[in-house]
């Protein structure tokens, strides 16, 4: 089946039926006859912890009300850096069979084709190649980073309108030199001194939303923020909010944003905080905390912003009329980041503050460590830190307001569970070419407050750091460090390592890492 009859038959509401393979079905019968919108909510370098309803002091009150009138999972996993798991949310398969086991590949430097490539293969399909061949106008607005040849832009992904940020990090008041931006298929370059990125992206999607109003078809909206990734970038009046809140240091944060998170019911009091990172000093320790404090401010405003941006989507939805039909989705790409841009600290201009035009650093190692409260480790890494995520869902009428799980989730899931709750066909073929097997699995009986049957496995790998989650058993490893094993359902902070008490469990997890690692060429 070529492309246009796969498009012929998915509009027709045939697809389900005609394709082997398929993901059938809608998650109720109103879905069946009025098929939702989609809006996915993408965050960049997030914490588990920094969101005011997973425990944070940040001013979520957006997020918070989305948690409030949806769901909030309490297990919901990424895999660990922005561009593998952008891979696995567009196309519901592994990083590595979808080209993207490392980073982005330069456009003037092309890597060899496979699991490593750079940029997205032709074994796998997009989210909205599939939902726009279903029928739905498809939307995107933010940072892609799968591609950076024009021919691996998002319109040749299945999007009909796109603005954002081709590349990975950049200033959040211009683009950074080597960068790329577009609008649509034509490079773009940002100008004027009201231009800031998180509020450029905002726009964007309103007003794709406002435009869609009048048609008849559903959309899909892909908003995918660089916030609140570095360089550390905000409004004066957002940072003005925060100022001194973080004088209390990070130890301190760490304590109270623990408390918060058992109140909620999203940590288990059994699952001790992690101690602080061994290579944190302990805030009593520190000099120029003035300093660091402001780091940590700034981070917090550029969450705010964030959240500010997101109110004004979900108003759009409401004054559009749009939002009783919308299945709304919020997560992040992976844990907060430790990196303290090391050569990149010379972009900064003599004079510049934190937050301001002309400085280029991040919040580095310690607050990163505050972000992933309660959990070790950080982006890069497969520890509970690296790929934990907050993850939100909201349907009104479909998904009971305030409710919580923590049944497993990960995020090529999104694909599975946008297939199904449109009724479109994942395929096995796509413009001629075979497609993987889709290994996501529907969230949507969890959705309805049932259980879904879980993923048996699931697998990371990401410059050599590796793991493997069966059941509450999870084996997991730094590229230089050896398996460690752990009960998630007893110590999900990973303090109590069973490798040596358990060694033949340890070893059946290992053989069956190495198995998929084989069979999708993963390497370490």
């Amino acid at each position: 089946m070529n492309r246009r009859q796969f498009m012929q038959v998915a509009g027709s509401g045939l697809a389900a039926a005609a394709l082997p393979g398929c993901v059938h079905g809608a998650a109720n019968a109103e879905a069946s006859t009025k098929r939702p919108n989609i809006l996915i909510i993408f965050a960049d370098d997030m914490g588990y912890s920094d969101l005011g309803c997973y425990g944070s002091e940040i001013r979520t009150p957006n997020l918070n009300r989305l948690a409030d009138e949806g769901m909030r999972f309490t297990q919901f996993y990424n895999v660990a850096r922005c561009c593998p798991s952008r891979a696995s949310l567009l196309t519901g398969l592994y990083p590595h069979q979808a080209g993207m086991g490392k980073m982005v590949s330069r456009e003037d430097k092309p890597a060899e084709p496979g699991p490593y490539q750079g940029y997205l293969n032709d074994q796998c399909v997009t989210i909205a190649e599939v939902l726009r061949g279903a029928g739905y106008r498809t939307y995107m607005s933010g940072k892609w980073h799968v591609g950076e040849a024009p021919e691996h832009w998002p319109r040749q992904r299945g999007f009909d309108r796109y603005f954002g940020l081709i590349s990975g990090a950049s200033s959040y008041w211009s683009l950074d030199e080597g960068r790329a931006m577009a609008k649509d298929d034509a490079p773009f370059t940002p100008e004027g001194d009201d231009y800031y990125a998180t509020d450029a992206f905002t726009d964007f999607a309103v007003e794709c939303l406002e435009d869609h109003e009048e048609r008849e078809e559903p959309f899909l909206m892909y908003l995918s923020y660089t916030s609140p990734h570095w360089p550390l970038h905000a409004w004066p009046e957002d940072i003005d909010r925060y100022h001194g809140r973080y004088d209390i240091g990070w130890d301190e944060l760490r304590k109270q944003r623990y408390a918060r998170q058992q109140e909620m019911g999203l940590i288990d009091p059994a699952w001790a905080l992690s101690p602080r990172d061994p290579e944190v000093p302990a805030w009593e320790n520190v000099d120029d905390k003035d300093r660091w404090s402001l780091l940590m401010s700034v981070y917090a405003a550029m969450i705010d912003r964030m959240d500010q941006g997101i109110g004004r989507v979900l108003d759009t939805l409401r004054r559009t009329g749009a939002e009783e039909n919308t299945l709304v989705f919020f997560l992040a790409d992976n844990g907060g980041c430790h990196e303290d841009l090391g050569g990149r600290r010379d972009q900064n201009l003599p004079g510049t503050k934190p937050g301001e035009p002309g400085s280029y650093v991040a919040y580095d190692r310690p607050w990163a460590n505050a972000s992933n409260t309660p959990f070790r480790m950080f982006k890069h890494w497969i520890h509970e830190g690296g790929i934990s995520t907050p993850f939100i869902a909201r349907w009104p009428g479909q998904i009971a307001p305030g409710g919580m799980t923590s049944q497993p989730g990960i995020i090529m899931d999104l694909m599975a569970t946008c297939c199904d709750v449109s009724g479109a066909a994942y395929p096995s073929t796509f413009d001629d070419r075979t497609v993987r097997p889709l290994v996501g699995k529907s969230l949507s009986p969890i959705f309805r407050g049932g259980t879904r049957e879980p993923h048996e496995w699931l697998y990371w790998e990401h410059f050599g750091n590796k793991g493997v989650r069966h059941g509450d058993l999870k084996l997991v490893a730094t590229k230089t460090g050896k398996w460690e094993l752990y009960d998630m359902a007893a110590d999900r902070t990973e303090l109590h390592d069973l490798s040596g008490e358990e060694p033949e469990r340890a070893r059946a997890l290992d053989s069956a890492w190495n198995a998929w690692a084989k069979e999708n060429g993963v390497t370490t």
